[in-house]
């Protein structure tokens, strides 16, 4: 990050920030990874030199990656929502999150190796679940609720009925 954003999100890591920062640098457009400081003397997760933080964007999201160790995990309270344009780009993020030692969750959701959780979610299901006909949204909602992986094929068949 070139300036200091008025806000970041920070998220906690043990030990894997900068990994997580380049993963999703490498995943995901408008991601970089900025600076990477040390930390300048010995901490409770770490010793004297090792990465204490990593300034990264996620989608153009700044993001501080703290290396503070095991104390707190990441959890379902807190995700990143990915809206996607089709399949093909549904497929290629939440390929990626889960091949590379994430987890697969259900309505969309996943979990990368981290355990930070992601919503992968196609425009076409947040379409299909707030249709003005309430009757097509839950075929769309039902149908939704028996995935993991987003099917888009299946969500527009269930809304059609």
């Amino acid at each position: 990050m070139d300036k200091q954003a008025k806000m970041t999100i920070c998220l906690w890591y043990d030990g894997g920030a900068e990994e997580a920062a380049r993963f999703y640098a490498k995943t995901f457009p408008d991601s970089s990874v900025g600076a990477v400081h040390h930390a300048p003397g010995d901490y409770p997760a770490g010793k004297k030199g090792d990465v204490l933080t990593v300034e990264f964007t996620v989608m153009g999201i700044p993001c501080l990656g703290l290396n503070g160790g095991p104390a707190f995990r990441h959890n379902e309270s807190f995700s990143f929502q990915v809206a996607t344009a089709d399949q093909a780009e549904t497929d290629r993020y939440w390929n990626a999150i889960v091949g590379n030692g994430g987890e697969e969750s259900a309505c969309g959701w996943c979990r990368d190796k981290w355990g930070l959780s992601w919503q992968i979610t196609p425009v076409a299901l947040t379409e299909a679940v707030t249709d003005p006909d309430r009757v097509a949204a839950r075929r769309a909602f039902d149908a939704m609720m028996e995935m993991k992986k987003i099917d888009i094929a299946a969500i527009e068949a269930a809304r059609r009925g």
